[in-house]
């Protein structure tokens, strides 16, 4: 699994290309070979990139779903809308396809955001907003999801 860390800004040109910030591709560099998917996210309006590896590690979990049990067969299908393969150029960018950029209203101001093992892809208008609304809920959010007493046997507490 790659653990990804930092925030980046950034710009896209006219073609919905962005260059990948330094620090953000020394980390892509062990998995940038096999490349990556990109898709609208569930929860946001932004996109979620995945390196190949850990989009077949998902892949095989949902494969795992019965396609005849509708519900099932609905979220694959929605998760799935619209999902790209990508790879970096040699130059270090991204051309992010136009169908999603729009959906993330991206125009030319980025965000990219790691979340442990996939990177997002913001506008920067709406990542800020993104953040400044989660701001009040985020301590009781904290302690309703890592404060589990449970938990403190995997070193979460």
């Amino acid at each position: 699994m790659v653990n990804l860390i930092g925030t980046y800004e950034c710009k896209a040109d006219v073609k919905g290309r962005l260059m990948v910030p330094a620090p953000l591709k020394k980390q892509l560099t062990p998995v940038m070979t096999e490349g990556f998917v990109i898709k609208r996210a569930v929860f946001q309006p932004c996109l979620e990139m995945y390196p190949m590896n850990e989009w077949n590690a998902l892949m095989q979990k949902m494969g795992e779903l019965n396609r005849f049990n509708r519900k099932n067969n609905d979220f694959i299908r929605r998760f799935t809308a619209g999902v790209k393969t990508v790879e970096l150029d040699a130059t270090g960018r991204l051309l992010i396809p136009k169908d999603l950029l729009s959906f993330a209203g991206i125009t030319k101001e980025i965000v990219i955001s790691t979340a442990i093992n996939i990177v997002e892809i913001w506008d920067k208008e709406k990542y800020e907003q993104a953040i400044d609304d989660a701001a009040n809920d985020f301590a009781d959010l904290a302690e309703e999801v890592m404060g589990d007493a449970s938990d403190a046997a995997h070193g979460i507490s």
